[in-house]
């Protein structure tokens, strides 16, 4: 089996954006590199700074039409991004292990940490996430989930209902159940994304407080917190669904937003959830609101 590879180039601002939307078109894995030979000196625990000039990849199964993806590509971002954007085929190998050798444990918040398997970190009172996304995605890398990651490490957990809507590679599922929670469901479009998620789960031993959950199906879990980390747009447009599982004084968690974006998502859940001011990291927000 062969594979399709989008290259694009752009600068440290857009980079976030371009690795985001390329998630939202169903790429296999996103990657990043330096496309300018930029050192970057070792970063603070949970962080993941990014190269002036930045060199995403994304890559998608043979059957892709590269015409389409990258016709996708550009009215995704803003008339006016500057890209470079080169399409290559790939042979097959064992893709979805290569970036690991960049992937190394990353804390967030006090006790919180995301691991490869095999590398904990020199942390006896770590709580770890034991990762290997696979086809999936989220490793704490991006802002978004970093948000959410550190998020979760303040909160009260114990005894809790989770649902976690876009849950990628079971990333925030896994935490909140090791952080204490005591059944969330996860649900994604992606079967790929189902299939990552529940093997996080079996790896991490939660498996069995774990609900997983395709799109389609039908949600009947009323839930004390609600996380969602996708796109402003989908966030907007699901916010009766989430208004109806999150109970009354339960939460709600918002990735996924640009600064930009504040306001329309604020707008859209105003009148069923009291919003506290935004988290905003390296141009992403996080929103948190509690259900009237």
């Amino acid at each position: 089996m062969a594979w399709i590879q989008i290259h694009l180039t752009t600068d440290r601002e857009t980079a976030p954006l371009v690795e985001l939307l390329l998630e939202g078109l169903d790429a296999l894995s996103v990657t990043m590199e330096d496309a300018a030979d930029q050192p970057l000196l070792e970063p603070p625990p949970g962080e993941a700074p990014l190269w002036n000039r930045t060199r995403i990849t994304g890559l998608f199964p043979e059957e892709s039409d590269p015409v389409q993806l990258s016709r996708d590509i550009r009215n995704g971002l803003p008339a006016t991004t500057k890209l470079e954007l080169e399409v290559e085929h790939l042979a097959d190998q064992v893709w979805e292990r290569v970036w690991m050798d960049e992937f190394h444990p990353m804390r967030f918040g006090q006790r919180l940490w995301i691991a490869p398997e095999g590398q904990p970190p020199d942390d006896p009172h770590a709580i770890v996430v034991q990762l290997d996304p696979g086809l999936a995605f989220g490793t704490g890398t991006h802002p978004t989930t970093a948000l959410c990651l550190s998020w979760l490490d303040q909160a009260h957990l114990q005894g809790t209902s989770v649902i976690d809507f876009g849950c990628g590679s079971g990333i925030l599922s896994v935490a909140a159940l090791l952080l204490g929670a005591n059944m969330v469901t996860a649900i994604d479009h992606d079967p790929q994304a189902l299939q990552a998620t529940a093997d996080n789960a079996e790896k991490n031993q939660v498996r069995n407080n774990l609900t997983i959950l395709d799109t389609q199906q039908p949600l009947t879990t009323v839930a004390d917190i609600t996380l969602a980390n996708i796109l402003a747009a989908t966030l907007i447009e699901l916010e009766p669904l989430f208004a109806t599982h999150t109970r009354s004084g339960g939460e709600i968690i918002l990735s996924g937003i640009l600064e930009e974006q504040i306001t329309s998502v604020m707008e859209a859940f105003q009148d069923d959830f009291q919003l506290q001011p935004p988290i905003i990291l390296d141009g992403w927000v996080l929103l948190h609101g509690r259900r009237y």
